[in-house]
């Protein structure tokens, strides 16, 4: 299933949400614009490693390394991978950064993401394979989201067999289909595979669910719309 935009609108303009949108596109661009070997130096330089992380290379983990957490968030691995996350942050994230304000939305955000790495790490702490991507960050959104506006009602496009078909479906039952795949993903494919980082999604969402508590502004109320 693919949402296609959500029938929830705001009264503020999203600043972060566009401004995470930008710089996530300009951060690809570059990438696009390195050859192959500097592009796989990138990643493996500003990418989350595990293993080196968690001190399995050996030794004691450099300070620098922790930021590779944050860096990791902004580089992707491709058109596809690019374009699913930033139009999750597109449709969902709006909504959320409204709700907490722009301030702790940053905040929001960041933290999300860092707990999903963590999650990634504690599923596979001894993988050498790079982490990257915003899609735990977004994950994060969707968890808050999802309970704020569960019944948000999300311009979906769901195949049925061979065709496609436009329905309207609650965003709790969408936002729900989507956290279930990554769990039952996450339990059948081994974390240090490589591939998606399906632990990061899940940690990623249950952030969400728990800190838009905390993050969201006095006198908001969760399950809303």
């Amino acid at each position: 299933m693919i949402p296609i935009r959500d029938e929830n609108p705001t009264r503020i303009r999203p600043y972060v949400t566009w401004g995470v949108t930008a710089l996530v596109l300009a951060v690809f661009v570059y990438q696009l614009g390195l050859g192959p070997a500097d592009g796989r130096w990138l990643v493996a330089r500003f990418g989350a490693v595990p293993a080196e992380l968690t001190g399995h290379t050996g030794g004691p983990t450099p300070l620098w390394l922790w930021g590779t957490a944050v860096t990791s968030l902004f580089l992707h691995g491709g058109l596809l991978h690019v374009g699913g996350n930033l139009l999750y942050l597109w449709i969902f994230g709006n909504n959320v950064e409204e709700a907490m304000g722009h301030v702790r939305f940053v905040v929001f955000y960041l933290v999300c993401g860092l707990l999903a790495t963590g999650g990634h790490v504690l599923a596979a702490p001894d993988s050498a394979v790079p982490v990257i991507g915003a899609s735990g960050a977004i994950s994060g959104v969707l968890g808050a989201y999802a309970m704020l506006f569960p019944r948000a009602r999300v311009l979906t496009l769901v195949p049925f067999g061979f065709f496609l078909h436009m329905v309207h479906l609650p965003a709790v039952l969408l936002l729900g289909f989507w956290i279930v795949l990554q769990v039952i993903n996450g339990l059948l494919t081994p974390a240090a595979a490589g591939g998606v980082a399906w632990f990061a999604h899940i940690a990623g969402f249950a952030a969400g669910v728990v800190l838009v508590v905390p993050f969201k502004r006095r006198g908001v109320r969760l399950f809303v719309r």
